[in-house]
């Protein structure tokens, strides 16, 4: 019975061990089974493949770089934002250089409007059209100072001026300036001597004057011709060769424009409003360096009391209207009183230099009311200007145009008033004609009226008496010392 025990007792021994060993595999087996599951390094790859994927991981990080580099290279974003911000600090500086609440084109007086922009300037010269950033709105201008007369204007091109933010795409420059441009016409009423000066010559170096010669011309509705009679004028005031705008397929960019001239007054300059106090005189002394005029006073060269200097007087004269009919015997009469006398007589193809050359000599210059006393711009200072006013009322007309700038330019005025019985008119019209006796009612009629009846149709024969006693008091006032 003890024997049957025992034996018992270790078979029970033996199950529980193998129990505990069948078990301790099974555990392993279990164990075995969750690492091929979830381990990170096995993934059904070998040791090589593993160090394959930890050399490509470099390479794929470059391949993004290259498809989204704004949010994989630091330096590439933060140079763009500097980019954006220099853009953001150049668009602030011309806001603030540039007062948007004023307007771009304004008027200068009753007689011209201007337009001045800076910042980006995009000149498309054959669209006649110039783009301004920054600029609020939209201008249009005619650059010729008669903004009131529709016929002188019919004869200049209009010019529009538009916010470059306003255009997709806008237009590629294709040359670049570094100075600033001045925009004016050729048209309007030029190829008249006075209105060439007056409209355009005196306005721009009104206009340019301050740049001095660092401003760049555009010229639209250009005479080759007429660039060419002034051109030594031109050079005086820019050192850049004219552009013909209106015929420019080049895109031209500039710092800013200046569209229009500014005019002040008939033939006359107001240094109060223009920077450094600058006036006609300054005008004259750059026809001088133009055309060469060796006078700046009438004073004689020389010994002043030498008298066989005889003072020169220069006669301008007319043939299809406003004529002199006794001009010969006007030559002798003053030649009696001591002078050296030439006649003159201007017109569209008259060299300038030359002509003013002749002027420049003269001491007393005298002629019937016209554009040919525009000559009067290269009269030395001290010389005396002799208006010879037609018959009509015209007093007024003859001021606005020669007395009145006279005094500016430093030279004196004197008037010779046609009576009736030295006019053409008496022998045309009936003694008792509203045109001899009532010339305002001829004024009335509008500027056409007057001026076919008292400029067109009008010739002259000045009293030798009296005009030998203009010439007289004209020598008085001469630097000569001559009384009699």
């Amino acid at each position: 019975m003890k024997g049957s025990r025992n034996q018992l007792r270790t078979e029970a021994r033996r199950f529980g061990n193998v129990s505990l060993i069948a078990l301790m595999l099974l555990s392993l087996c279990i164990l075995s089974l969750i690492r091929a599951r979830f381990t990170p390094y096995n993934n059904g790859k070998t040791e090589k493949a593993i160090e394959d994927d930890a050399e490509v991981k470099p390479n794929f990080k470059r391949l993004v770089v290259e498809e989204q580099p704004k949010e994989t290279e630091p330096a590439e974003v933060e140079k763009e934002e500097e980019d954006i911000e220099e853009k953001s600090h150049t668009d602030s500086a011309l806001a603030s250089e540039v007062d948007l609440s004023k307007p771009t084109c304004f008027e200068t007086s009753r007689r011209a409007d201007m337009c001045e922009a800076r910042g980006e300037v995009v000149v498309q010269g054959d669209a006649q059209k110039i783009f301004v950033r920054p600029m609020a709105q939209e201008w249009k201008i005619k650059p010729y100072c008669r903004k009131h007369d529709a016929f002188a204007l019919s004869h200049v091109r209009e010019w529009t001026l538009l916010p470059l933010d306003h255009v997709r795409p806008p237009p590629a420059c294709t040359r670049n300036h570094s100075v600033p441009a001045l925009l004016f016409s050729n048209g309007g009423f030029t190829g008249n001597l006075f209105h060439d000066y007056t409209d355009v010559l005196i306005p721009l170096f009104i206009s340019s004057y301050k740049y001095h010669g660092e401003v760049q011309f555009l010229v639209s509705s250009l005479k080759s011709w007429w660039i060419n009679k002034y051109i030594l004028m031109f050079q005086q005031l820019s050192n850049y060769d004219i552009i013909d705008i209106d015929n420019e397929k080049d895109v031209h960019c500039f710092p800013q424009i200046t569209a229009g001239l500014t005019f002040h007054k008939e033939l006359g300059v107001d240094p109060s409003k223009t920077p450094g106090g600058y006036s006609i005189v300054d005008f004259k002394k750059m026809l001088r360096n133009s055309f060469g005029l060796e006078r700046e006073t009438a004073a004689p060269t020389g010994d002043q009391w030498d008298i066989r200097r005889k003072p020169r007087l220069l006669i301008i004269s007319r043939k299809n209207s406003r004529a002199f009919l006794n001009e010969r015997m006007m030559v002798d009469m003053a030649m009696s009183l001591g002078f050296d006398v030439r006649v003159g007589e201007p017109d569209i193809n008259t060299d300038v230099a030359k002509f003013a050359r002749l002027v420049n000599s003269a001491d007393v210059m005298i002629g019937v009311h016209g554009a040919g006393l525009t000559n009067m711009v290269f009269l030395p200072a001290g010389a005396v200007l002799i208006q010879v006013v037609p018959f009509g009322g015209l007093e007024w007309l003859a001021r606005g145009t020669f007395k009145e700038p006279s005094a500016e330019m430093q030279v004196h005025y004197l008037e010779y008033m046609i009576q009736l019985d030295e006019t053409t008119l008496s022998e045309q019209y009936p003694k008792d004609h509203p045109v001899l006796k009532d010339p305002y009612s001829i004024h009335k009629q509008g500027w056409d009226a007057l001026k076919t009846v008292y400029l067109d149709k009008q010739n002259v024969r000045p009293h030798l008496g009296r005009l030998k006693n203009t010439l007289l008091e004209a020598l008085k006032l001469l630097p000569h010392g001559r009384s009699n």
